[in-house]
């Protein structure tokens, strides 16, 4: 199976359980894997045979920053959801993680699997 990568979008947003966490936006890294067979974008250089990235990218990047999820699984899971609303993904891998969340380390996070 063949897959778009989107790496190390930043988004701001809400995100957390803690008073403090929800009083101003914080970065959220987002990393994605879709999955689609993209044999046939290759052969006619359509879009329309693949997964329009920076529609999905779009669409993540606003329910991020607009979502106020307390739990950076529920964030991933509303990332899958709108990966796999693409006709032609099949599969996606999604990456959410807070940078800083915890003491001497770089970052926190989850990543899910998720098909139609």
């Amino acid at each position: 199976m063949d897959k778009i990568i989107i790496r190390d979008m930043v988004a701001r947003g809400i995100i957390g359980l803690n008073d403090w966490e929800r009083e101003k936006p914080q970065e959220i890294l987002i990393n994605m894997e879709i999955f689609a067979d993209l044999q046939e974008a290759g052969k006619n250089d359509e879009i329309a045979a693949s997964v329009n990235y920076r529609t999905v990218s779009k669409r993540v990047l606003a329910h991020a920053e607009s979502a106020g999820r307390l739990t950076v699984e529920a964030l991933a899971e509303d990332i899958a959801r709108i990966a796999l609303e693409e006709p032609n993904a099949v599969r996606v891998r999604v990456r959410v993680e807070k940078p800083g969340a915890v003491r001497f380390a770089k970052a926190v996070g989850v990543e899910i699997e998720r098909q139609k």
